[in-house]
């Protein structure tokens, strides 16, 4: 028996915002002070840290849970499932649903509930929950879903990330400019075949004594604004640092439990939080086994797309596996590793076969 993801489908919104299109933009420090340099430097230096051009907004009448129905619908054409057998519908958010032009989040049903309703699934033994466990999130639901698979309480679950980060970022944080929205979805299935292959191995962990608060909900940096009212915030040193302690490590752990070695690993899909922290976290990977890091191993969509969250990772696969990134694809016996790192702070790693 394997446990497999045997579909894939994304979301992804079509309004491209540029990074031009912050050239007028006030930018503050968090003290409320004004950035020095201007607006191009600002941009030009946020260029080179994060490797991001444009990113993707969801069109002003669509929500997460939105976003999240869509690229469930494709996910299960993509496996030519039956929808009314699956057993589980697990949804990874940290913001709910968060209307445009409006800062109250709604999770009052959960997002799982509302893509059931959306796909119009009748069987009551489909069960539906959110996962809140930051930027790691779809992949943590992907390993519940193997658990309960394994469990033998489940066969068949569909595991989403999905997000409007756009929607809780305070514009004069330059920090606004690394996030976008987007959703992903996979189908987790049990599948009987003569081969090793599907879910191998997996790592997981919580840091949350001095790291726990690296990122939060705080008042914008302008200070004639509402102080109730709250947006994304995150210490990007710190958790640049703790990226780069950690990940690798937790990185390591899963694939020597996996039973497979550096040199068979064909790709390495990993959170799409910031280019920079990404190419150093996998090349420490390779340190570790002192190895260098070979090219084209790390797919990124983070230049054209932001840092959607939850929804990095599935978006990210279903674009490798669509053949839709340049120079990179995977192939039947591939064995590749996904890795995310976010709020928490929360860190996993999965070791997974084609």
């Amino acid at each position: 028996m394997s446990i497999k993801i045997t579909g894939v489908g994304s979301c992804i919104p079509e309004t491209k915002v540029k990074n031009a299109d912050f050239l007028e933009h006030v930018f503050l420090n968090e003290d409320g002070t004004p950035i020095p340099g201007g607006n191009e430097l600002i941009i030009k230096k946020f260029k080179k840290i994060t490797g991001i051009e444009e990113r993707r907004y969801a069109h002003n009448d669509l929500t997460a849970s939105n976003l999240a129905g869509i690229a469930a619908e494709n996910a299960i054409n993509d496996a030519k499932l039956d929808r009314e057998t699956l057993d589980y519908i697990i949804v990874a958010q940290n913001f709910g649903d968060v209307k445009y032009k409006n800062t109250q989040s709604d999770s009052v049903p959960s997002l799982a509930s509302r893509v059931k309703n959306y796909l119009q699934i009748k069987n009551p033994s489909c069960v539906c929950y959110d996962v809140v466990f930051g930027c790691p999130g779809w992949l943590e639901g992907v390993i519940q879903a193997q658990a309960f698979i394994k469990a033998g309480i489940a066969k068949k679950c569909l595991v989403i990330g999905a997000e409007t980060l756009s929607r809780v970022v305070d514009i004069h944080d330059r920090d606004s400019m690394i996030f976008s929205d987007g959703a992903g979805a996979t189908i987790i299935e049990k599948v009987e075949d003569e081969h090793d292959n599907g879910i191998i191995a997996h790592e997981s962990a919580t840091y949350a004594n001095d790291e726990a608060f690296y990122l939060t909900f705080e008042a914008s940096y302008n200070q004639e604004l509402k102080r109730e009212t709250r947006y994304i915030k995150m210490n990007g040193r710190k958790i640049y640092n703790f990226a780069l302690t950690y990940v690798p490590q937790a990185m390591k752990n899963c694939l020597d439990k996996s039973g497979y070695g550096i040199n068979e690993v064909s790709k390495i899909f990993i959170h799409q939080a910031n280019e920079k922290m990404d190419q150093a976290i996998c090349e420490r990977f390779y340190k570790l086994y002192e190895k260098e890091m070979p090219e084209n191993v790390m797919p990124m969509s983070i230049a054209e797309l932001g840092n959607s969250s939850v929804a990095t990772l599935p978006t990210l696969l279903d674009l490798v596996k669509k053949n839709q990134l340049e120079n990179q694809h995977i192939e039947k016996g591939d064995v590749v590793i996904f890795a995310s790192v976010g709020a928490g702070m929360n860190i996993n790693a999965l070791v997974y076969k084609i």
